[in-house]
């Protein structure tokens, strides 16, 4: 019989994959338009990056449905295909998984605040993101990753909503800056207090994704295992995003500088590992050997 996600985390260190947009605009995607389109519109092209990742050593990879909430998606005036686009980036990924592989349903932040910073409400926070846990569970996901959340709050509303309609284990990535007092979310969040209040709340793995590049990815997970005893998932950024005059996107942390910090990321107590904008199925491949090595 086969391991669970959660089985396989006790047992050893797990890779998941990286960015995923930057792949899509390789192979085509206009940017500002809306990925998850592609689910539907360009299969094929979503499927051949899932595989690529699997075949550079990704024990599991994410979906296209960073940005599938309905509020997200309004802003494309997709949000009445919020079931559909989700559903498609679930059976997607499944149809190359391979075998003792895993597909994570990635579940990204709405993009807007809640009141009184915002126009919206928790129910509604809730409703858009229990539309897209319903997609990605009836596609068949392994377990869904509230990823890249910058408001305690939204992600407990998406925690919610997802364990209403989703029988699934549902992880939790926040993401944080550096400033002199330590990791904080673009809300004021502090790293303890978002551990914390996720534990409480029962979540079987936390941890952070985006923003910061690995060697201050390596130092928040030292200071999260000093807080909680759950597995911790990192997932850093290859450094900070710059925009060349022809609209190239390119990062300042170069590969080797990257890789240089997976070590130190695993010994500070980080359970899963992965990576973030900037980074492709070279950076997995290339840390699918630290991982082993690592242990």
């Amino acid at each position: 019989m086969s391991l669970t996600i959660l089985e396989l985390i006790r047992k050893r260190r797990v890779l998941l994959d990286g960015g995923f947009g930057t792949e899509l605009i390789q192979r085509g995607f206009p940017q500002g338009a809306c990925p998850e389109t592609w689910n539907v519109e360009r299969p094929e092209v979503v499927k051949e990056i899932h595989k690529s990742y699997f075949d550079a050593g990704s024990d599991a990879v994410l979906t296209n449905s960073f940005g599938g909430s309905t509020i997200k998606l309004a802003s494309h005036g997709q949000d009445k295909r919020c079931y559909e686009l989700n559903k498609a980036a679930a059976t997607i990924a499944n149809e190359v998984k391979p075998k003792g592989g895993f597909v994570g349903g990635s579940i990204g932040p709405t993009g807007k605040f809640l009141q009184p910073q915002g126009e919206f409400t928790e129910p509604m926070f809730e409703a858009a993101f229990a539309e897209q846990a319903r997609g990605l569970a009836d596609g068949k996901v392994d377990f869904l990753l509230i990823e890249t959340q910058y408001d305690l709050r939204e992600a407990l509303c998406a925690l919610r909503a997802a364990r209403k309609v989703a029988a699934l284990p549902v992880f939790v990535t926040m993401t944080y800056n550096r400033v002199p007092r330590g990791f904080f979310t673009l809300m004021g969040n502090s790293a303890s207090q978002c551990l914390q209040e996720l534990e409480k709340e029962g979540v079987p793995a936390v941890g952070a994704n985006c923003t910061l590049d690995s060697s201050d990815m390596a130092d928040l997970v030292k200071a999260m295992r000093e807080i909680t005893r759950l597995p911790l998932i990192a997932q850093a950024n290859a450094g900070k995003p710059s925009l060349s005059s022809e609209g190239e996107v390119s990062y300042s942390q170069g590969l080797e500088s990257y890789l240089q910090h997976i070590p130190k990321i695993i010994a500070n107590g980080a359970n899963v590992v992965g990576g973030c904008c900037g980074t492709n199925p070279d950076y997995i491949r290339r840390m699918a050997f630290i991982v082993k090595k690592e242990g």
